[in-house]
């Protein structure tokens, strides 16, 4: 076996073994929602015994599915429309007009990525509470903010590679500066959009810990929050629990599939050229 064979077998065996690690969660809550309570105590590794769907349409009924789907996707497809509206301008605006300041906004945005969310949680629910916005409106805009630096990144970066000569035609031919961005940049930059919309919807479809700090309100509760009420003080509705689970990731799952052949292609654009 010559060095090149020997190489590509040897990352096939990483990659595979890498694979069975990220897979075997997945297989643990499939697996186990079809369990009884008491059989996932006993045997958690194992396939079924006796396959049960009975815990589905429990935990579709406990969670308020119909509701709770709602709230999510209120909040995530309100958080990702600001983002992606917000930084592709952003981005536009930074990468067509060079100087000192665009190159220290960007510098500022690309180390902000490195800012854990933990580090200003306290000061950020503060703030929000002050004004009174501890809602879906607020968790939006927490989102925007929180999103903006990664998605300014990988537009930065996809923009540096469209030739200016476009914008400067377009300008000749009458358009302004929004015009040049929405009809022109914008739709050459789905790639990246749809690698934004990606990465931000899995993010914020799946968020526990800021929607509980933010949203207070009966009936306002995204999917990941009605979870919780499976895990009581005395009891854990494991059963239940890894049910609704299941429910929730299917939504994110089929997102992804349709759009994953875009992904790739989006972060090389955003972090290559």
């Amino acid at each position: 076996m010559n060095g090149k064979s020997y190489s590509r077998y040897s990352f096939m065996i990483i990659g595979g073994l890498t694979s069975l690690l990220w897979i075997y969660p997945f297989y643990l809550v499939i697996v186990n929602s079809f369990k009884t309570r008491g059989e996932i105590f006993t045997s958690p590794l194992n396939l079924p015994i006796d396959a049960t769907l009975a815990n589905y349409p429990v935990a579709f009924a406990r969670l308020d599915f119909i509701q709770s789907f709602f709230n999510s996707t209120i909040v995530t497809a309100g958080s990702i429309a600001l983002i992606v509206f917000c930084t592709s301008m952003a981005a536009y605006a930074l990468s067509r007009r060079p100087s000192k300041t665009s190159s220290m906004i960007y510098f500022i945005f690309a180390i902000l990525m490195l800012v854990p969310f933990q580090s200003i949680m306290i000061p950020l629910i503060a703030i929000f509470g002050k004004v009174d916005m501890l809602n879906r409106t607020g968790l939006a805009i927490m989102y925007l903010g929180l999103g903006s630096s990664l998605a300014i990144f990988l537009y930065f970066g996809a923009l540096r590679g469209i030739p200016k000569a476009l914008d400067e035609a377009a300008i000749m031919d009458g358009c302004n500066r929004f015009q040049v961005y929405w009809y022109i940049m914008f739709p050459m930059l789905k790639s990246t959009t749809v690698t934004v919309i990606v990465l931000n919807a899995i993010w914020f479809w799946n968020d526990y810990l800021l929607p509980s700090l933010v949203i207070n309100r009966a009936g306002m509760h995204t999917i990941p929050l009605r979870t919780f009420y499976f895990f009581g003080e005395y009891s854990r509705q494991w059963n239940l629990a890894l049910a609704g689970l299941v429910l929730a990731i299917i939504p994110i799952i089929i997102l992804y599939m349709f759009l994953q052949k875009y992904i790739i292609k989006g972060i090389s654009d955003g972090s290559v050229k």
